[in-house]
């Protein structure tokens, strides 16, 4: 038999780019995937002490290829693929920068190492007692495909797990505001959104193609190509507006207003946990501190930040759930039981609020134009992006939320005319009518949207730009594009 193990090494090679802990989670994430499509094998204390899903077969088989052995390897779970075909493929930039991490930084550490050991480590803590499969969701690689088109340097390519986003690139201050959305809605910076934001976790319906086709779509995320076109749910008008509902801005009621359904992706297994109005509505509900920035001092131009009871400003939030559901029944009760379930609400009750909040669900938010319309004033998170990106500005037309939800609470205070500015638990005055610098910018931004709306969002609006869209177009699929254009006068 000749002694040549070079493939081992060209196999394993890029793996060892990656913490171990990484490999570890990843396989234990695959494992118990309800449709993981693979044979997963537990070694506790040199034996197998748990095998599950395959053929009788191939289970027996592959016990009985480990049995002389097993007693030397460490505790580690395998996961053995049950079909004929392979199923892992790296996109090939990503695995050279893997190779090169690992044969130029790693392998040479390890070569300097001046006192190697002969044994394994015992069981690191991450790993169970073996004798089942954590049950887990199965991300069904909605996040691998839609960070494909991200820069191979964007953190959303890291194959390390845990990349940090790149907040500097759109949030400032001590608590992150948001102050430039098309970057906050680049999931190529935002890795985190893996795991916060629904349409990652588990969409309510996905169908991919990975050719450029013109499809014409709604909404998108960043990295998609799709082409966007004016909702028909706004045109058709869905969620009308009715200004004989509406009353003044005294005589709404100085509150953040939210009721929706829990939409966003499919729960089950736990997945509402990494959904994004999931996230909102438990954070901004929570019985914990929040921060909020103040002056130093009466008359102070700098601030600082205090933490507060955030119960302390329940009353400037009225944001629930009016419906559980796209969820398995266990998850459904989870859910009802962890979140307060109001009663369903009619659209019109928005309007006596001074503070709307408006978030994505499956995809866009069809109650956006209605609230611009609307003498409230809107507050905006948003991961998908619309046709209207050029048209409405953040801060301009509404404020723009962030899903980590650090400032939301201290941007309702200040724009609800919260008088307390030395922080303190302490009950401000609830009357905001125009009595703090926030408040009356919370009623300036709330009229020009009402304004703006009606100059930019109005159906003619829609159809010119649809037009336009399809102008250009029907240039870009005419045999004789490059001979299709405007001469001037």
């Amino acid at each position: 038999m000749i002694d040549e193990y070079d493939m081992i090494n060209e196999m394993l090679l890029p793996f060892w780019a990656i913490k171990p802990a990484t490999i570890r989670s990843r396989i234990t994430r695959e494992l118990g995937g309800e449709d993981s499509a693979l044979i997963g094998v537990a070694i506790r204390d040199g034996a197998v002490v748990y095998i599950e899903k395959g053929d009788e077969w191939q289970r027996q088989a592959t016990t009985g290829m480990l049995e002389k052995f097993v007693k030397y390897l460490p505790d580690m779970d395998l996961g053995f693929n049950v079909h004929d075909e392979p199923r892992v493929v790296v996109a090939d930039s990503v695995l050279a920068a893997m190779v090169s991490k690992a044969q130029d930084e790693v392998l040479p550490r390890v070569a300097r190492s001046d006192s190697p050991r002969n044994t394994f480590s015992g069981r690191p803590e991450d790993m169970n007692d073996g004798k089942r499969f954590a049950e887990t969701f199965s991300h069904q690689q909605t996040w691998t495909h839609s960070r494909l088109s991200c820069p191979i340097d964007s953190p959303a390519q890291a194959y390390e797990d845990g990349a940090p986003d790149n907040l500097t690139a759109f949030a400032t201050g001590p608590l992150q505001y948001i102050y430039n959305t098309t970057a906050f809605s680049d999931i190529c910076i935002s890795p985190s959104l893996s795991s916060t934001f629904g349409f990652f976790e588990r969409p309510n319906a996905f169908n991919i193609i990975h050719e450029l086709t013109p499809i014409f779509s709604q909404s998108k995320i960043s990295s998609f190509q799709d082409i966007l076109y004016p909702s028909p749910w706004y045109w058709i008008g869905k969620v009308k507006y009715d200004e004989s509902t509406d009353t003044t801005w005294e005589n709404k009621t100085n509150a953040l207003y939210w009721r929706g359904s829990t939409t966003g992706g499919f729960s089950r297994n736990g997945g509402w946990r990494r959904q994004h109005r999931q996230h909102v509505v438990q954070h901004i509900n929570a019985p914990d501190t929040a921060q909020i920035v103040v002056p130093e001092s009466e008359n102070s131009k700098k601030h600082t930040v205090v933490n507060i009871d955030r119960r302390s400003r329940k009353y400037l939030i009225d944001v629930h759930f009016s419906h559980i559901g796209q969820c398995d029944p266990g998850d459904c009760d989870a859910q009802q039981e962890f979140f307060h379930v109001t009663d369903r609400a009619d659209a019109g009750d928005a309007w006596y609020f001074k503070h709307l909040l408006d978030m994505d669900g499956n995809a866009f938010s069809g109650r956006f134009y209605s609230f611009l319309k609307s003498r409230s004033l809107t507050y905006k998170m948003a991961v998908f992006r619309e046709w209207h990106t050029e048209w409405l500005k953040p801060w301009v037309h509404y404020i723009p939320l962030s899903l980590r939800g650090d400032e939301h609470l201290d941007l309702v205070r200040w724009f609800s005319g919260d008088e307390n500015k030395q922080g303190g638990n302490e009950e401000p005055s609830k009357s905001g009518n125009g009595e703090s610098e926030g408040e009356r910018k919370a009623r300036e931004i709330a009229q020009r949207s009402t304004i703006w709306h009606d100059k930019v969002l109005r159906n003619v609006d829609f159809e010119a730009w649809f037009f336009r869209l399809l102008l250009e177009y029907g240039r870009v699929v005419d045999d004789g594009r490059e001979e299709i254009g405007y001469p001037g006068p």
